[in-house]
């Protein structure tokens, strides 16, 4: 069957399918920990701003970090980084459980709970830092260069599995288990985590020359710069995840909003990924990258109309809908932005690139949060959530004008200078 052809093609490959499902389990873990920890702190303090604290504390180590992370993923063996963060990464949901077992027997008060689960994020975003440049990076040694579109949408696949599965099983985990014995899963989870990538072959990869960091990295920053699509790709999706994202004011919607619960949680956060998954599927037989920057726009703006919808919804079955729908359009983006990170960067300066994406967008998860938190905190829930999405329409209209000649450029090409 040609390579071309097949749907199937990277995940042929077993170190490739290896890796996918690592990031299936370690999505799960974290997301099942995130929907634990952000709902039943919610509980206990009814202050939205709780919420945006558990982004910053990721975010912050997480952002410092990221460019450090990149020059290691290109200077040391990025599967020895991975499997470091991974054995590291197991203990936190214990302490976790330490934690809220503590609060619930009154051996500790709110601040030392709120004040330690900060700390324990604050050590999820500092392994984060190093291991996703590392993991992003080591992909493309996985699978030959033709099938980097199909394993772009493969990876996307497995962790927005993770993402769907993780909520739903860590509201009903949280409703049926309990808190503890749901943390102790998550720490079992990531221990297979640190099995699975023990298994990958040994191998070695094309070393950096540059010794010096800060060179190293202005080099990874200077592509970047000079390579306009790689810089519209970064900013129009950082700018959109730090405005549109109402992922971290979900509780509030589940408990006070519709009233739904921590399973109804799980749904609301589940949902666009669910919307994101079934238009993966869609993508792996009708790949975006044909007028890829008119469809990344297009899936932006998007994102911003439905996060409006959700806004006003008082109905839980169109709320669900409308966050499908945002997973869906931003699934379409994501696929865009992950075939110019892989066809445009030449291959040693992959890690530094990832990096530096990393950096951007993956903070602005966490930073997004922060800011709907905050917002939430003075503005209300339902405005900041509004807020959010009129920005983001807004970036989409600037970026529409500034960009014209981007609409032009084939990305399955690459390497092509587009100042």
């Amino acid at each position: 069957m040609n390579p071309a052809q097949d749907a199937f093609a990277a995940l042929r490959y077993r170190d490739f399918s290896i890796v996918t499902i690592n990031q299936f389990c370690l999505t799960l873990a974290i997301l099942i920990q995130e929907i634990i920890v952000a709902f039943s702190l919610y509980q206990i303090t009814k202050d939205p701003l709780t919420l945006g604290l558990i982004g910053l504390a990721e975010a912050i180590p997480f952002i410092a970090l990221s460019l450090w992370g990149g020059y290691f993923a290109d200077k040391f063996n990025k599967q020895v980084i991975m499997k470091i963060c991974l054995f590291f990464s197991f203990p936190l949901p214990l302490v976790l459980w330490y934690l809220f077992y503590s609060f619930d027997h009154g051996n500790i008060g709110i601040g030392t709970l709120s004040w330690g689960i900060y700390a324990v994020i604050f050590g999820l975003g500092t392994i984060r830092g190093f291991y996703n440049p590392s993991a992003t990076s080591l992909k493309p040694f996985l699978i030959p260069r033709e099938l980097y579109a199909n394993g772009a949408t493969w990876t996307t696949i497995g962790w927005q599995s993770g993402v769907i599965i993780g909520p739903m099983l860590g509201g009903f985990m949280l409703a049926g288990l309990g808190r503890e014995t749901s943390l102790l899963l998550v720490a079992g989870l990531l221990f297979i985590c640190f099995i699975l990538i023990n298994l990958l072959k040994n191998r070695s990869f094309p070393v950096l020359e540059q010794n010096n960091l800060w060179d190293s990295l202005s080099e990874g920053f200077r592509f970047i710069w000079k390579t306009k699509i790689v810089l519209w790709a970064i900013s129009l999706d950082l700018v959109s995840v730090l405005f549109g994202g109402v992922v971290a004011l979900l509780p509030i919607f589940a408990a006070d909003i519709l009233k739904v619960g921590p399973e109804g949680l799980g749904y609301l956060r589940a949902a666009p990924s669910i919307g994101a998954l079934i238009t993966m599927i869609a993508l792996t037989k009708f790949p975006p990258t044909h007028h890829a920057w008119r469809n990344m726009l297009f899936a932006v703006a998007g994102f911003g109309v439905f996060t409006i919808v959700f806004a006003f919804s008082s109905n839980v079955w169109l709320s669900l809908f409308a966050l499908a729908m945002t997973g869906a359009c931003d699934s379409i983006s994501v696929v865009v932005r992950q075939t110019i990170l892989q066809v445009y960067p030449p291959e040693n300066m992959r890690g530094r690139v990832a990096a530096v994406n990393g950096m951007f967008v993956s903070s602005s998860n966490e930073l997004g949060a922060f800011e709907s938190g905050l917002a939430a905190k003075y503005l209300g829930t339902i405005t900041a959530t509004l807020f959010g999405g009129c920005m983001t329409m807004a970036v989409v209209a600037f970026c529409w004008f500034k960009t014209s000649d981007l609409f032009k450029v084939d990305i399955t090409k690459g390497h092509e200078d587009h100042h």
